[in-house]
């Protein structure tokens, strides 16, 4: 997607905090209530492209045989209980690495922010954070799934609310011709989707590319370029503010990744030598 009207370029940390939390406010209740959801990525290059997708060839023909065989395998897993729904064990298939359908958001401007700053390796290059009004999404619903919603006072869905409305993949693209995208609030699997305040959007064939449903629709989302000379900046107010992998990705591997960060020299930059001590 070429830079449009809707790409706006951050020009310092206190420009990009205007443009993080622009359009929040909710004056029917007198609150800042986003209707925004957000995701990362350190190129602004990068596609919403999903993983199913990046497998290249015949990969819609794959995806049934994927979560098959995922779930015939699968062993002391949270949806070894009776009457598990296709939309958890998805959920826990994206969340293990096999090639969904799916793409992870966040509810957190911070928590993107962070997934356009965690590689020191794509410092040259500009990041880019994506802000989808998942609440407008929502009005391209079919009917029955707006009436779902409407009915529990939600604009995003759980395994539970979508369940009883469309059981299977396949449902989904029978509920309406053109496609669409609903986004789909994980169970907690564990801490990491619960500090991430993770979702996952969810278009309704696996052929249907989220980026081209966007571009048609440019009143639903906005972008914010992440150049290139910000990111570091960026990245230690962040791990001053405490949006690092060792909260993200809790546990001994998010945890090595974060002290590795913090100690890689600053390349690409006039800053005297390696990360700083750590607090304390």
């Amino acid at each position: 997607m070429p830079l449009t009207t809707n790409d706006h370029r951050a020009n310092s940390w206190e420009d990009l905090q205007r443009l993080l939390f622009q359009n929040t406010w909710d004056g029917r209740i007198g609150r800042f209530r986003s209707p925004f959801v957000y995701r990362g990525s350190r190129s602004r290059h990068y596609r919403l492209d999903t993983s199913l997708q990046r497998l290249g060839g015949e990969y819609h023909n794959l995806e049934h045989h994927l979560l098959r065989n995922f779930r015939k395998y699968a062993r002391d897993t949270p949806t070894q209980v009776a009457g598990a729904s296709t939309w958890d064990w998805l959920a826990l298939a994206q969340h293990h690495g096999l090639p969904t359908r799916l793409l992870d958001w966040t509810y957190s401007p911070y928590v993107a922010l962070h997934f356009a700053t965690d590689d020191l390796e794509a410092y040259h290059e500009d990041g880019i954070v994506w802000a989808l009004n998942y609440v407008k999404a929502a009005e391209h619903l079919p009917q029955r799934l707006r009436q779902a919603l409407h009915q529990e006072g939600s604009n995003v869905f759980t395994s539970e609310l979508l369940q009883p409305v469309t059981g299977s993949l396949a449902d989904l693209e029978e509920l309406q011709a053109e496609p669409y995208v609903l986004f789909l609030e994980p169970p907690s699997l564990d801490a990491r989707i619960v500090h991430q305040y993770a979702l996952f959007s969810l278009m309704s064939t696996a052929q249907s590319v989220l980026h081209d449903w966007l571009a048609a629709r440019p009143e639903l989302y906005f972008r914010i370029i992440i150049p290139a000379e910000l990111k570091w900046e960026v990245r230690d107010k962040l791990d001053q503010a405490n949006i690092t992998e060792r909260v993200l990705l809790p546990g001994l591997g998010g945890l090595s990744r974060w002290l590795h960060r913090h100690y890689s020299p600053a390349r690409g930059r006039d800053a005297g030598g390696p990360g700083g001590e750590l607090p304390g």
